[in-house]
């Protein structure tokens, strides 16, 4: 019966979640544009250029006088079943795929499919792993919201960027890293081991990045090993090694594809930003000022937009205090650290027009996840506290998504210049960019929903301004009463 009801607000939550990131159509821009061209030039040209597209992005790259992505190509390929089998059906309803009405289909069910439901799942990933490490469901019920939507997570899952999907692929590795130990059965822990290679690689292939922290992951999984019988130990270690072959297998396919060499990546022919060819594709050293900006600036820091993970290094402290074992909170610990250096060495630190420090994206479950000691180790007052704390985040975050999760860099503090009072207005989807066009026009930003290609699920019922974000409220309301209706019925029983 517990097991029983423990699913059912699992589902809860991902169901929450998902509506959350489905509700909202952010449109295109420089980013996604890249992203989706590839995956069109394969569906309609069987080709990995973008020459027929190319001019709606400037981020792309240029080799041997054509156009390609200069993304890594992980989430145009994980696009690409959905995107086949919706053209077809779009096609057998009489509507052209390549239309503009056919683009937007494609592109929303595209966002939802590969950024929207891996994020989801990864918050009940997150939920999963809080509660095998700390113990405490509510715990981690609050660390899987937190991370949810009370971070850029939630702007990310809305975008056709590749942050969600290596998030998400990043997460279940280390997931899948924990539970290896855990197991008994030598298949079991195979099969988990399989499983952390093909996510972390994949993670890779979506957002290169991310090698360092899977190297992490993966030699977690390999000191955990030490100890098990040496036909166990290699057989699991196989299943570790094969699984993230079969992505730097794909990767080098698609490299030698387009450039002519398996170790050739797209960055390496970068076409508009030519910073990218200095130090290691634009990343130097860390700067301390920008340390600072990615922490606690207007423009770009996290902590004013998500204020709930300034009680990530608590629940760090907290997580090594009490535990045995402290391997897995040296790799979660180190991955944001990792992100934040990172961040801060690249030349285009700022990530152009972005929610937060974007490229520290695959950070935020792992800062999440301290959260979860941190409730458990709290009375009830306390508790109140972080539930305070962690709504105002859900709210800065529902106000951005609502506006536009890509302000416009020419807005040094974008809440208070851009999002708040576009909010108090009603003059929400502001985004005009769509996946063919990609021309921004400072003039349409404000007050012209006419020229708005961005839209929210309530604009399209009909609503507008913040009436728009009824239904939303009332599905969130459905779930909160659904769930205390839950607790209640546990308690009695």
């Amino acid at each position: 019966m517990l097991e029983h009801a423990q699913r059912s607000r699992r589902l809860v939550l991902f169901f929450a979640l998902l509506v959350s990131y489905a509700y909202f159509y952010e449109a295109g821009g420089w980013n996604q544009n890249s992203r989706f061209d590839l995956v069109r030039a394969i569906v309609q040209r069987h080709r990995l250029r973008i020459d027929p597209f190319h001019e709606n992005t400037g981020d792309k790259a240029y080799y041997r006088g054509h156009y390609y992505s200069d993304k890594a190509p992980g989430l145009a390929l994980a696009a690409l079943p959905v995107v086949a089998v919706e053209s077809a059906v779009l096609r057998t309803l009489g509507v052209d795929p390549e239309s503009p009405r056919g683009i937007v289909a494609l592109t929303y069910t595209a966002t939802v499919a590969v950024d929207g439901v891996p994020t989801a799942a990864a918050a009940v990933c997150l939920s999963l792993i809080a509660v095998a490490l700390f113990g405490n469901q509510a715990g981690a019920t609050f660390a899987a919201l937190s991370f949810g939507l009370a971070t850029p997570a939630w702007a990310y899952a809305t975008l056709f960027f590749g942050h969600a999907l290596a998030t998400a692929c990043l997460l279940l590795a280390f997931g899948a890293a924990v539970a290896v130990p855990r197991l008994t059965m030598t298949r079991a822990r195979i099969g988990c081991a399989f499983l952390v290679g093909i996510a972390a690689g994949w993670a890779t292939v979506t957002e290169y990045t991310v090698a360092v922290p899977a190297v992490l992951i993966t030699a977690l999984v390999v000191a955990n090993e030490q100890s098990a019988r040496r036909e166990d130990r290699l057989a699991v270690m196989g299943a570790l090694f094969a699984g993230a072959t079969i992505c730097a297998g794909v990767l080098a396919w698609y490299n030698l594809s387009a450039f002519r060499s398996p170790f050739s990546l797209s960055y390496a022919n970068e076409a508009s930003f030519g910073e990218m060819k200095t130090g290691l594709f634009g990343i130097s050293y860390p700067k301390p000022a920008i340390v600072v900006e990615l922490l606690v600036g207007a423009y770009r820091g996290l902590l004013p937009l998500a204020p709930v993970l300034v009680f990530a290094p608590v629940g760090f402290w907290i997580w090594f205090r009490t535990s045995a074992d402290r391997k897995p909170l040296a790799v979660a610990a180190s991955i944001p650290v990792y992100y934040l250096l990172l961040n801060s060495s690249y030349f285009y630190w700022e990530g152009g027009w972005s929610y937060g420090p974007r490229q520290m994206a695959p950070a935020l479950p792992f800062l999440a996840l301290a959260l979860a000691p941190v409730w458990n180790a709290t009375g009830r007052p306390g508790r109140f506290v972080l539930a305070a704390i962690c709504a105002c985040g859900i709210g800065i975050t529902l106000i951005a998504v609502s506006v536009t999760p890509q302000p416009p860099s020419i807005y040094d503090r974008p809440f208070r210049q851009l999002w708040w009072p576009a909010f108090l207005d009603g003059d929400l989807s502001l985004n005009h960019e769509s996946f063919e066009t990609a021309a921004w026009d400072p003039r349409l930003v404000r007050n012209h929903p006419e020229a708005h290609e961005a839209w929210n699920l309530g604009e399209r019922l009909g609503l507008r301004g913040r009436t728009s974000l009824v239904p939303l409220l009332a599905a969130w309301t459905l779930g909160a009463a659904w769930w205390v209706r839950g607790n209640l019925r546990r308690r009695v029983t």
